[in-house]
């Protein structure tokens, strides 16, 4: 019989890290996720799927969660999309308070697990349970709807040059990018939202974390922030030139959000102590939508 899960998170929450996350010296963002896992007595599984070398990825993170304290941690080593079938498998994510993905490959990772039971067990964890999920950098990509899955644009946003594929579906309406100021991304994301502006842009700096309460708020941790692109109200004239040239981009909203910020949607029992301008008011509505199973 299944024993009751330690975690405390009723609404259940996303932990989205964009990479580089310290992970030997106060693992800020780490210890945050074994939090709203339920502590030093949750059952955390850490999902190497997305990376080539998925037991040293393994030993990382063993090491890193052992040093926070937890007691009982698994690694799930999938190989192939009959490992994400497999019922030991999915027993154990439905036993896990926490699930955390590795960084590597989103593509590697979305073609081992996206569609198995054990994706739709991930989901029931989150929704039903109130689980906590946390990915990082791949991890992290793969957890939106729309995967930003792979592209270049160094410069300036550019026609063609990035393409999405199908992610985990965590949250919708939006995609997301990671190792994000580092690596100097943003360009990237104005090419994603310029030809899909249906979409609002995360990106998120290395060792930062965009961690999403569904139906009550959000909060940034880390040492970078996190930059949300809006094209819904642009003009744009990308369908009228060709691959490889740089769109005009009218009126697109950018909003940051450094380490510290911290955001709750309004309700009558909570008054928040600063008024949410209506963008942002937006794209918290939209990201801790309590979206169904289905």
């Amino acid at each position: 019989m299944k024993t009751e899960p330690h975690s405390t998170a009723a609404h259940g929450h996303l932990v989205i890290i964009g990479g580089c996350e310290d992970r030997q010296h106060d693992k800020a963002i780490l210890s945050r996720f074994v939090e709203l896992s339920g502590g030093a007595h949750a059952r955390i599984v850490v999902i190497t799927a997305a990376s080539a070398r998925a037991d040293e990825m393994w030993q990382v993170y063993d090491r890193a969660f052992a040093d926070i304290g937890v007691r009982q941690c698994q690694h799930l080593h999938l190989q192939s999309r009959r490992d994400a079938n497999d019922e030991q498998h999915i027993a154990a994510i439905t036993e896990a308070d926490g699930i955390f993905m590795t960084g590597g490959d989103q593509k590697r990772l979305l073609a081992l697990i996206g569609g198995t039971a054990l994706d739709a067990e991930m989901h029931t964890a989150l929704k039903l349970r109130g689980a906590c999920i946390g990915g990082t950098s791949a991890g992290a990509s793969a957890m939106s709807g729309h995967m930003l899955a792979q592209g270049r644009a160094e410069l300036q946003p550019e026609k063609g040059a990035v393409s999405l594929g199908a992610g985990l579906g965590f949250l919708h309406k939006v995609v997301i990018d990671q190792h994000f100021s580092e690596r100097q991304r943003l360009a990237r994301l104005l090419s994603v939202v310029a030809a899909n502006p249906y979409l609002q842009g995360i990106g998120i700096d290395e060792d930062t974390a965009l961690v999403v309460e569904r139906g009550v708020g959000i909060e940034v941790l880390g040492e970078g922030a996190v930059t949300i692109v809006d094209g819904r109200h642009m003009a744009t004239n990308i369908a009228e030139i060709h691959d490889h040239m740089t769109p005009e981009l009218i009126d697109v909203r950018l909003h940051l959000l450094p380490s510290g910020s911290k955001y709750r949607l309004p309700d009558d029992a909570h008054t928040p102590e600063r008024a949410l301008p209506p963008p942002l008011l937006e794209f918290l509505e939209n990201v801790t939508k309590r979206n169904p199973i289905s």
